[in-house]
């Protein structure tokens, strides 16, 4: 199990995932694997030769059209309202979110400095 403060997952959201993908499949040898998000698939990218997913590379649409084009690390937080609240009261903003997926909950921010990330909390 992952330990709050840690970094639990890496996503890249942009308008053109299918060559993204295909990039690197061929530059660092990621496998693809679709995960279907309705009318459209995202990807999984597996490291070569296992079933072992990398980072996610997804399209920038819906909920996702605000995501800056961006490697973007999530970091595991115990209690996502009160991270989301120490954010804005020590000067940083929210990009988008909170979100519910599932059982869990996201949401990007960006600190004083302007580095976006994204806090994630398990359901």
């Amino acid at each position: 199990m992952a330990k709050i403060g840690t970094i639990v997952w890496t996503d890249l959201t942009i308008p053109n995932a299918e060559e993204v993908r295909d990039f690197y499949k061929e530059v660092v040898g990621w496998q693809p694997s679709e995960v279907s998000m309705g009318d459209y698939a995202d990807f999984s990218m597996d490291a070569p030769g296992t079933d072992q997913t990398i980072a996610g590379i997804c399209h920038a649409c819906g909920d996702n059209a605000t995501q800056p084009p961006q490697w973007l690390i999530y970091i595991l937080v115990e209690n996502l309202d009160a991270s989301v609240e120490a954010c804005r009261r020590l000067g940083g903003n929210i990009v988008s979110g909170p979100r519910q997926v599932g059982t869990d909950r996201f949401c990007v921010i960006r600190d004083p400095a302007g580095a976006v990330m994204a806090l994630y909390q398990s359901g």
